[in-house]
């Protein structure tokens, strides 16, 4: 008996390439929705994957695209104009007749979050769960653990390991985990039709906690620099990311110290729907550590010390210019999550939980952090 076809959007990405990669080695057809035709496509093929080049906010191209399909993975890219390619694909997905949807979302989903992607995303979750005759199911991690190893570099040549986030704590999931656990709801939808997971690591880690790991996966003494968020985000540019993202996670970093992404955490989703239990964030960080561009070597260490010194004088997002630009729309009354009664009561936390975390993240935030010194 054949199974399923599945497409896989943002394919080439973090979680859908691996997402792809696990679908196929259990045997089911995968279509894989890429931008374009390109190195990481053409390792996704290798694979077995059926290509598609396409834009998701193109509701012709999106229709074409989920032609004899019966199951998605829906990993939405970071973009202001995030909400308009899921419109495109539920229009889509109910005129081909698709029976499930796995979206990624995000944990910090509340519906006057200040982020538009985080605003964005608690509509994209409800449009699915509207969406007639199709199954869904969320899946709703905090911060990667790919967010804090994107300046493994740092540690690896330098020793050191930059920190925003003041005394919070979370369990970050590694790409990987995420992706298995998407695929565990994706083979069997009835188990899984109108349920929510959130994919964590097994243990709640603070910054000095993730420094010491990292230590040992790259072999060396490792410090946590508080960095305020004006530095990170001139680093940020610096190194390429783009603005669509950072203007997002700029509001994150506030969230962070809140408390967010300790609240529920960890969990034992990983255990549960992949029967591995979740990776730990130093082999996580191996994985990093091992990359060619993190090696020891002369070449990198010149291009780390390099960055580190020029990021204070680099010349940072105009996140002001960005949102008058795009005119962006903007809660009246905008709430970070540890500050939404409809974030609380959809994550079903217990109300009273609610003041004695709410007093701690205060306490974090107001105490501040000390600057980066050089």
């Amino acid at each position: 008996m054949n199974k399923p076809r599945i497409i896989v959007t943002g394919a080439t990405g973090k979680t859908g390439s691996v997402v792809t990669a696990e679908l196929l080695k259990v045997g089911h057809p995968v279509r894989a929705l890429v931008h374009r035709e390109d190195d990481r496509s053409a390792r996704l093929r290798a694979l077995g994957a059926e290509i598609a080049v396409a834009d998701i906010r193109d509701i012709e191209r999106a229709a074409d695209a989920l032609k004899d399909v019966q199951r998605a993975y829906f990993c939405p890219p970071y973009d202001p104009y995030n909400i308009q390619g899921a419109v495109a694909f539920a229009v889509a997905a109910k005129e081909a007749g698709l029976e499930h949807i796995v979206g990624l979302t995000q944990w910090l989903a509340s519906p006057s979050h200040p982020s538009l992607l985080t605003r964005q995303s608690w509509l994209i979750d409800r449009l699915f769960t509207m969406t007639p005759g199709v199954a869904h199911t969320i899946i709703n991690p905090g911060f990667f653990a790919d967010n804090y190893l994107v300046t493994i570099g740092l540690a690896v040549q330098l020793g050191i390991f930059p920190w925003m986030y003041g005394e919070s704590r979370n369990a970050p999931p590694s790409n990987e985990d995420i992706a298995r656990v998407a695929v565990a709801a994706l083979v069997d939808p009835a188990r899984h039709d109108g349920k929510s997971y959130r994919p964590t690591g097994p243990e709640l880690l603070g910054g000095e906690d993730m420094a010491k790991a990292i230590g040992r996966a790259v072999g060396r003494s490792v410090r946590v620099v508080p960095t305020p968020a004006w530095l990170f985000m001139k680093a940020a540019r610096m190194s390429g990311m783009p603005i669509d993202l950072m203007s997002n996670v700029r509001y994150y970093i506030d969230d962070h110290k809140r408390g967010a992404f300790e609240v529920g955490a960890p969990t034992s989703t990983v255990l549960d729907l992949t029967g591995r239990r979740a990776e730990d964030f130093e082999t996580i960080a191996r994985r990093y550590a091992a990359q060619p561009h993190n090696q020891r070597t002369l070449g990198n260490w010149l291009r780390e010390f390099a960055q580190f010194m020029m990021a204070p004088l680099y010349r940072g997002f105009n996140f002001e210019r960005y949102d008058r630009e795009l005119r962006r729309p903007f809660p009246a009354e905008p709430e970070f999550a540890p500050d939404s009664k409809v974030w609380w009561l959809e994550h079903a936390i217990a109300a009273e939980h609610m003041t004695s975390v709410r007093d701690n993240a205060h306490s974090a935030v107001t105490s501040g952090a000390p600057s980066l010194e050089f």
